[in-house]
């Protein structure tokens, strides 16, 4: 008679252990094996061979004709550049952020534009009742979308009542951690739990050519919450950005299997919900009505989009035997380093015993390697009081030689930067030109210092 085995999974992590500890082994997070049914295994089982019994498969050719996926506006243009153009039907979405961060808030937005441009939407909340979902349309101005309105946490009552009609062409589940599946044991939010559930609403999206949006928790590490599977589940990963306090949310795209990944939308918390912003370079640019030492604008690239991004440095010296400190927001810290060791070593600029403050302004996170140079400019300013340009942008990579590399889509990024207004661009030697955009063009890191001193 076969056995019932039983395991030890990780909610954090998805590790599975033989035995109860009090630490993962994987990810060293406490308390976060819970105790599971592990898969029947008979002697039959395990000797049966995979080889015969099942149907056979079609094979297609790699060079079939494939129509491109039709796809379906959701009403917001910022909401459709994250997605590539917007909801593909069939495709599952999974879009994760902070509490309050505004998820349900763009969700119930699109799904009443959806379904007030005659598409059937469903919204199905396990976290709020339907009164409560209805009092927040309210206060959008969506009372009278025609949106088909549940609370419920079952996922056979979910997909039974879908099944009872014409599948709509969008699905919003508010949350997956909060649905629960039958078929399995354990408490809603549990990783077999989470698995199970995602992957019941993934194949009826497939089947029927709706399109499910799924809203998952985040740890406080900023990750979605349950397995890392679950992101491999689906098609497309978005991530809500941006602090409670601050007006600002960016929507990344971190996977997109219909689309570009890296792609952004910005939006303004306002009083009647999420506000499009479609100039976002305003928003990561201060009031630059004098010029000021330490401030550096370079042409970031997210995605397809070029956003004009305000660097700011500040570098204080500090007593003798004192140990200097190094503090970074919006940046890699690893590679500000980097980039001081580079100006103290090929440059001679003593920064060593100075504290050295980095800041990216509105709150965006940069992990461009064309920054580099922009960051040097900002802190050479720093230290030498000598004030940028205001009508320049910098960018380009710096290699730990002092070579000043380039950069890809530099021309994207120069015509986005003359278009703003500026009209000098400190670049790496055979950049692109572009018209009304004088260039500076630089080999190594050192001739950008007797640039920015006045030495050249």
């Amino acid at each position: 008679m076969a056995r019932t085995a039983t395991r030890y999974v990780c909610q954090s992590c998805g590790s599975v252990q033989a035995k109860w500890v009090g630490q993962c082994p994987d990810c060293s997070e406490w308390n976060t094996l819970q105790q599971e049914a592990a898969a029947v295994v008979t002697p039959f089982a395990a000797k049966h061979s995979l080889a015969g019994g099942g149907r056979v498969l079609e094979l297609a050719r790699l060079d079939s004709e494939v129509a491109l996926p039709a796809r379906a506006s959701t009403g917001i243009a910022e909401l459709d550049r994250a997605l590539g153009g917007g909801l593909v039907p069939g495709s599952a979405v999974l879009i994760g952020g902070d509490p309050g961060i505004g998820k349900s808030t763009l969700l119930l937005q699109a799904a009443g534009r959806m379904a007030s441009a005659g598409l059937g939407v469903a919204y199905i909340s396990g976290e709020e009742a339907a009164d409560q979902v209805r009092l927040r349309a309210r206060r959008l101005g969506l009372a009278k979308a025609p949106v088909a309105l549940a609370s419920a946490t079952s996922v056979r009552d979910v997909l039974t009542t879908l099944a009872s009609g014409r599948p709509p062409a969008l699905l919003v589940i508010d949350s997956i951690q909060t649905m629960h599946s039958d078929t399995l044991e354990g408490a809603p939010g549990t990783v077999s739990q989470v698995r199970a559930a995602a992957m019941e609403l993934i194949r009826y999206a497939k089947s029927s050519g709706c399109a499910v949006v799924l809203v998952g928790h985040v740890t406080k590490d900023g990750q979605i919450a349950g397995p890392r599977v679950l992101e491999h589940m689906v098609d497309t990963v978005l991530y809500f950005e941006g602090e409670r306090s601050h007006q600002y949310r960016i929507l990344r795209a971190v996977k997109n299997r219909f689309g570009g990944t890296d792609e952004i939308g910005v939006f303004a918390m306002g009083q009647e919900g999420l506000e499009e912003v479609t100039n976002p370079s305003t928003l990561f640019l201060t009031a630059r009505d004098r010029p000021v030492s330490g401030s550096v604008v370079f042409p970031a690239l997210e995605g397809t989009r070029p956003v004009m991004v305000e660097i700011q440095a500040l570098v204080v010296r500090v007593a003798t035997g004192a140990t200097p400190r190094r503090a970074v927001v919006g940046w890699d810290s690893s590679r500000l380093a980097m980039i001081l060791a580079v100006l103290e070593a090929r440059c001679g600029l003593s920064l060593s015993t100075c504290e050295v403050y980095l800041n990216v302004a509105g709150g965006l996170k940069v992990n461009d390697p064309a920054a580099d140079m922009a960051v040097a400019a900002a802190l050479i300013s720093a230290l030498t009081e000598i004030p940028f340009p205001i009508d320049a942008v910098a960018m380009g990579e710096i290699a730990l030689s002092g070579e000043v590399r380039p950069v890809s889509h530099a021309a994207l990024r120069l015509k986005e930067a003359a278009k703003l207004g500026f009209h000098e661009a400190l670049i790496p030697a055979g950049g692109a030109a572009v018209k009304g955009m004088k260039p500076a063009t630089f080999r190594a890191l050192g001739q950008l210092v007797d640039h920015l001193t006045g030495r050249a």
